[in-house]
C-alpha cells in the first residue's frame, strides 16, 4: 500500500474505495446522505472555489462558524490544497476572533453567519466571506462554483494532493488560553496521518464505524478523532443538530461510537439516575441492584443477580443508546472515575483518553479490553511518553507540533533539544499507563510552605450532585479557600422536593438551609483529605462560570487566573487565618 503523504490523501483513498458508500449523514430535510463521491466533489468545488480567489498552497485561512457540513467540506478542501485552515471557536467574541486571524496572518476569514462577520470584521483588515451554513445557501455555492470550475481542475487537485509532504502543514490550532494569550500550535500533515495509521493499536475501529458528531470541530480533539479518522477509516459520521438533539439522534442514527466530555457523561448519569429516582418504588430499587451488582461484576467479585438484572434494568438502558454503541471516548478533561463505573455497571464502556492541542489531540487512551478507568490510557503505537524528575510527563513523536506560529522562545519552552514536548500536565506511570495528577502551574503554595495540588480535590468536589464547578485557591493563605458554583438545575429540584420555593434559583444559595447541604458535602470530601489539604473556607457563588463571562476557556476549562482577578475580593476576604 502506498504511503500516505498528506491529509487530503486519506480523504482521496477512501473516496476510491467506496465512492457510493454514504459518507456524511447531514440533518437536513432532504439530500440528507452524502456519498463519498458526493463528498468529494462538494471538496473540489470548494477547492476551486477558494483558487479563484487567489488562496493557495501553504496560505492561513480562518473559519469562524458553528459546526456545519459547509465547515467540514470547507476543512477538506483546505487539507486536498494544502491551505492551512485555522479554526476559531464560534463562542469567542469578535477582538478575540480577531487577534487569531492578525496573528496567523489569514488572507481570509470564512464565517458561518452575518452575525459573526459583523462581531470580527471591526478587528481585522481582512475580507470576510460567508461559509455557506445554510443548506440552501450552501447548495446554491457548490452551484455557483461548479458552474465557473474548469473542466480539468480535478485533475490539477488530485496533482497537489500527490506532490503534498507528511512535513507539510496541514493546520494551525490556537490552545484555548487556560495561562495566557492563545499560541497557534502548527500541525503538520504527519501529526494526522500516522494517527490514523497508529490508532488500531489503542482502539478496534474501521470502515464499518458510525461516528455521531455533535462536540465543536473547532477543538483538535473532534478536528482529528471526529473529522478526519472517521473519513480516513471509511467509516460515517451522523451529525447532530446540538446537545438538544442528542437523545433522540443516539437511537435515529446508533452510532457505535461518540466522542463526549466527561461533563456530557457526568449530566447524563445524572439524568439516568433521575429518571429511575422518579419511578420510585420496585423500578427504582432495581435500578440500584442492577448498578450496584454491575460495579461487583466488572470487579471480578461474587455478583449473583447481575445477569438478570442486566436484562431487566441496563439493556433497556443501553437500548437508548441505540444498541449498537462499541465505547463513548472521553476526552478535552480529567473523567472522574465514579462516572466511568456508572457505566461500566451498565454495560457501556466510556474510554479516556489523553492528548493536547499540541499532540494533534491523541496520544494516550485505554483499550476497552485493558480499560482502567482511573488512567489516561496507554500511549498510541509509536508515540512515546514518561514521567521527568519533577514529575511532569513528557510525550516525544509523530503527533508532536512543529512550534508555535512565529513564537520561537515559547517553541523552545515548550519543546526540549531531544524533542520531547513538556505537557505541564504533572502525573505518574503504572506500568503502561499514565495518571494525571495535576498540573504543574496549580500546584498551591500555602503559607507554611505545604503543597497542595488542586484538582484531585476539585475533581472529588465535582462528584457532589449539587456542584457543577469548582476553584480553590490558596497561594500564601493558611488554608486552602475556593469558589463553588451549583447545579442550579438539580439544586432547584432538591429544593422543591424539600418544600422550599423561590422565583429565582439564585436566590437560594442565600438560604440557610441550602448552605447546609454543601456544608455537608464538602465536609464527606474533606474527611478524605490530610489536614492542610481541606477546603476550610469558601463561597457558594449565584452564578455559573461562563465562556462569555471569562472564567472558562471554549472548550470550558477554568481559567483559574482569570476567576482569581475576577473574584479578588471574595477570594482576598477568606484569605485570612
Amino acid at each position: 500500500m502506498a504511503e500516505m503523504k498528506s491529509v487530503g490523501a486519506l480523504l482521496r483513498r477512501s473516496v476510491e474505495r467506496n465512492p457510493g458508500k454514504v459518507a456524511h449523514i447531514v440533518p437536513w430535510a432532504e439530500r440528507g446522505e452524502v456519498t463519498y463521491a458526493q463528498l468529494w466533489e462538494y471538496v473540489t468545488i470548494a477547492a476551486w472555489r477558494m483558487d479563484s480567489r487567489g488562496i493557495k498552497r501553504g496560505d492561513r485561512i480562518c473559519a469562524y462558524s458553528e459546526n456545519c457540513f459547509g465547515w467540514s467540506v470547507l476543512d477538506w478542501a483546505c487539507f486536498c490544497l494544502g491551505v492551512v485552515l485555522v479554526p476559531i471557536y464560534p463562542s469567542l467574541p469578535g477582538d478575540q476572533a480577531g487577534f487569531i486571524v492578525n496573528d496567523s496572518e489569514a488572507k481570509i476569514i470564512y464565517c458561518g453567519s452575518e452575525k459573526l462577520q459583523a462581531q470580527v470584521e471591526p478587528h481585522i483588515s481582512v475580507p470576510t466571506v460567508y461559509l455557506g451554513s445554510a443548506p440552501e445557501d450552501f447548495f446554491r455555492l457548490m452551484d455557483e462554483g461548479r458552474a465557473t470550475m474548469p473542466a480539468d481542475y480535478e485533475a490539477q487537485l488530485l496533482a497537489i494532493i500527490e506532490n503534498a509532504s507528511l512535513d507539510d502543514l496541514a493546520t494551525i490550532i490556537y490552545t484555548s488560553g487556560t495561562t495566557g494569550s492563545p499560541k497557534g500550535a502548527m500541525l503538520p500533515n504527519r501529526a494526522f496521518v500516522k494517527l490514523c495509521e497508529n490508532i488500531h493499536s489503542q482502539l478496534p475501529v474501521d470502515e464499518n464505524d458510525l461516528f455521531l458528531s455533535w462536540l465543536p470541530l473547532s477543538h483538535v480533539y473532534e478536528r482529528f478523532a471526529g473529522h478526519v479518522l472517521p473519513m480516513a477509516l471509511g467509516g460515517q459520521i451522523a451529525h447532530s443538530q446540538g446537545i438538544a438533539s442528542l437523545g433522540s439522534e443516539l437511537t435515529k442514527h446508533r452510532p457505535t461510537i461518540m466522542l463526549c466530555v466527561p461533563r456530557f457523561l457526568e449530566s447524563l448519569k445524572d439524568r439516568i439516575s433521575d429518571a429511575a429516582a422518579k419511578q420510585g418504588g420496585l423500578k427504582a430499587k432495581l435500578f440500584g441492584w442492577a448498578v450496584a451488582q454491575g460495579k461487583v461484576a466488572r470487579a471480578g467479585g461474587f455478583a449473583p443477580f447481575h445477569g438478570v438484572l442486566d436484562k431487566v434494568v441496563a439493556s433497556k438502558i443501553r437500548a437508548r443508546t441505540g444498541g449498537r454503541l462499541k465505547f463513548f471516548v472521553s476526552g478535552g478533561g480529567a473523567l472522574p472515575a465514579h462516572v466511568s463505573g456508572f457505566y461500566r455497571a451498565l454495560g457501556i464502556e466510556a474510554l479516556q483518553g489523553y492528548g493536547l492541542t499540541e499532540t494533534c489531540a491523541a496520544t494516550s487512551i485505554n483499550h476497552p479490553l485493558r480499560n482502567r478507568p482511573d488512567t489516561i490510557g496507554e500511549p498510541i503505537n509509536g508515540l512515546e511518553m514518561k514521567i521527568a524528575s519533577d514529575g511532569e510527563i513528557l510525550i516525544r513523536g509523530y503527533s508532536v507540533m512543529t512550534g508555535y506560529y512565529n513564537q520561537p522562545e515559547a517553541t523552545a519552552a515548550s519543546i526540549d533539544a531531544d524533542g520531547w514536548f513538556h505537557t505541564g500536565d504533572i502525573g505518574v506511570q503504572d506500568g503502561n499507563h499514565f495518571r494525571i495528577t495535576d498540573r504543574k502551574k496549580d500546584i498551591i503554595v500555602l503559607a507554611n510552605g505545604k503543597n497542595v495540588a488542586p484538582q484531585p480535590i476539585e475533581n472529588k468536589l465535582r462528584e457532589s450532585a449539587l456542584i457543577k464547578e469548582v476553584a480553590l485557591f490558596g497561594d500564601g493563605m493558611s488554608v486552602i479557600c475556593g469558589l463553588v458554583v451549583p447545579d442550579f438545575e438539580r439544586l432547584t429540584r432538591l429544593a422543591l422536593e424539600a418544600g422550599i420555593k423561590v422565583a429565582d434559583p439564585k436566590e437560594l444559595v442565600k438560604l440557610p438551609a441550602i448552605r447546609e447541604m454543601f456544608k455537608a458535602e464538602i465536609d464527606v470530601v474533606n474527611r478524605g483529605l490530610a489536614d492542610f489539604e481541606r477546603l476550610r473556607k469558601y463561597e457558594v457563588l449565584p452564578n455559573e462560570f461562563s465562556v462569555d463571562g471569562g472564567e472558562l476557556t471554549p472548550s470550558l476549562k477554568v481559567r483559574r487566573k482569570v476567576v482569581r482577578e475576577k473574584y479578588k475580593d471574595l477570594i482576598d476576604g477568606m484569605s485570612g487565618g
